[in-house]
C-alpha cells in the first residue's frame, strides 16, 4: 500500500515537472506566434515592409541558437535550475526593451536578447527530461511537452490579435514580460534540481567547442539531429512566411489569420499526441522514417499546388497535413538524437536545439528575401528541407544494415 502511494506521489511529481517544463519550452514559440498578427502594424509604425519585419524573426532564431549552445555546458556545470532562473530574468528585461523599441533595428536587437533568455527554458526542458526519465520513456515524455507547448501556437496568435485590437502591438511584450515573471515563480517553487552539478566541466571556448564537436560527430546524433533540424527548418519556413502568405496573398484579416494559424498549430499537437499511441506498437525509428517519406510526398504536392495555383483551401489543407506529421518528427528525432547521452544531456540537448534554430534562422532569412506573394519560394524550401531530412534517416538505416551484416560475418 505504501509502495503504491509512493508511486502515485512520484507520478504526480513527474506530471507537475512536465507541466512546468512544457510551459517553459512553450515560452519560445509563444514569443514568435503572439506577435505574428502584428506584422502589418509593426510595418506601418516603422514605415517598412512586412518582409523587413521578418528580420526580427531571423534575429530571434539566431539568439535561440547561440543561447542554447551557451546554456548547454553552463547547465552541466552549475545544474539546470540556477542558469534557468537567470535566463528568465534576461527574457523579462528584453521583453521590456522590445516594448520600448523606437525603430526596426532596436526591435531586431531586443528580439535577439529575448531569444537568449528563452533559450534557457528550451535547453533545461529537454535536459531535465533526459535526466529523470528512462531512455525508453524519453520520446513519450517529450510528446507530453509537445502537448503543453503546442497550446502556445494555438492561443498565441489569437491573444496577439486581441491585444493589437484593444491596444497596439507593443502591449504584446508587456504580456510576454508578465508571462516570463510567472514562469520564474513556477521554476523557483516547483522545479527541483535534476542533476548533481559537475564543477569539472570546462567553460573555456576551445574545450566547449571540442566537446560539442564530439557530440556532433556521434553517428546517431548526427543523422537524427540533422534530420530533425531540417524538418524544423521546414516548419519555421512556413511560420516566417505565414503572415505574408495568408494576409497578403490570400487577403485574410488579422483575426482570420490568428484562427487559421491556431488550427494549423492544432495539427502539430494532434500529431505529437497520436505519436504517443503509435509508440506503443511501433519503434520510434519506424514511425519517423515512414513519416519522412509521406512528408516528402506532401511537399512535392505542395510544390505542384504552387505551380498550378490551386487556391486557398488546397494550400491550407496541405500545410495542416505537413504540420500534423511534423508533430511526430520533432519529439522522435529529438529522443533518438539524445539516446546515446546521459552525462552530457545538457550539452546534447543544447546542440540539438541550436541546430534546429540555425536551420529555422536560415530558412526564415531565405524566405524574407522574396518580397512577392508567390507560393514558390516556400514550396521549394519545404521540399528541399524535407527531402534532406528523409535522406539522412535512410542513410542511418543503411549504416545500421551494413553494421548488422558485418557482425553476422
Amino acid at each position: 500500500m505504501q509502495k503504491r502511494m509512493a508511486e502515485e506521489r512520484n507520478k504526480k511529481q513527474e506530471y507537475l515537472i512536465l507541466l512546468v517544463l512544457g510551459t517553459l519550452i512553450a515560452l519560445g514559440p509563444f514569443s514568435i506566434d503572439a506577435y505574428l498578427p502584428g506584422f502589418q502594424s509593426i510595418a506601418k509604425d516603422f514605415n517598412i515592409s512586412i518582409s523587413q519585419v521578418g528580420l526580427t524573426l531571423t534575429s530571434y532564431f539566431i539568439g535561440i541558437s547561440v543561447g542554447q549552445l551557451a546554456y548547454g555546458p553552463i547547465m552541466d556545470k552549475f545544474g539546470r535550475r540556477q542558469p534557468l532562473l537567470i535566463g528568465l530574468g534576461i527574457y523579462f528585461l528584453s521583453a521590456i526593451f522590445c516594448l520600448l523599441s523606437p525603430n526596426l533595428l532596436s526591435l531586431i536587437v531586443s528580439r535577439f536578447f529575448l531569444a537568449l533568455g528563452a533559450a534557457a527554458g528550451m535547453v533545461a526542458a529537454k535536459a531535465v527530461v533526459r535526466d529523470i526519465f528512462p531512455v525508453n520513456e524519453v520520446a513519450g515524455a517529450i510528446s507530453v511537452l509537445m502537448l503543453i507547448m503546442g497550446g502556445a501556437p494555438i492561443i498565441a496568435p489569437t491573444v496577439g490579435s486581441l491585444i493589437i485590437e484593444a491596444f497596439d502591438w507593443k502591449m504584446i511584450f508587456v504580456f510576454l514580460a508578465g508571462f516570463s515573471f510567472l514562469m520564474f515563480l513556477s521554476v523557483y517553487n516547483f522545479l527541483p534540481e535534476s542533476i548533481v552539478p559537475d564543477r569539472n566541466v570546462d567553460l573555456k571556448p576551445k574545450d566547449v567547442a571540442i566537446k560539442y564537436y564530439g557530440i556532433l560527430t556521434n553517428p546517431k546524433f548526427w543523422n537524427f539531429g540533422m534530420a530533425g533540424s531540417f524538418a524544423v527548418g521546414a516548419m519555421f519556413a512556413y511560420i516566417s512566411n505565414a503572415p505574408k502568405l495568408f494576409m497578403e496573398h490570400f487577403d485574410l484579416s488579422q483575426k482570420e489569420f490568428g484562427i487559421l494559424f491556431g488550427l494549423n498549430a492544432g495539427g502539430l499537437i494532434l500529431g505529437s499526441q497520436i505519436n504517443r499511441l503509435f509508440l506503443k506498437r511501433y519503434s520510434t525509428f519506424e514511425i519517423t522514417i515512414f513519416n519522412s517519406v509521406v512528408l516528402v510526398i506532401l511537399s512535392g504536392v505542395f510544390l505542384l499546388n504552387a505551380l498550378l495555383g490551386l487556391g486557398f483551401w488546397t494550400t491550407a489543407v496541405l500545410i495542416f497535413l505537413m504540420l500534423f506529421l511534423l508533430g511526430f518528427q520533432n519529439p522522435n528525432t529529438t529522443a533518438l538524437s539524445l539516446e546515446p547521452f546521459e552525462k552530457k544531456a545538457g550539452r546534447a540537448s543544447a546542440l540539438i536545439g541550436s541546430l534546429k534554430m540555425i536551420l529555422g534562422a536560415l530558412t526564415s532569412f531565405v524566405i524574407s528575401l522574396f518580397h512577392g506573394s508567390s507560393l514558390l519560394p516556400l514550396a521549394i524550401t519545404l521540399l528541399i528541407c524535407l527531402l534532406i531530412s528523409s535522406l539522412l534517416l535512410f542513410q542511418f538505416s543503411k549504416k545500421q544494415k551494413t553494421v548488422f551484416s558485418l557482425n553476422e560475418v
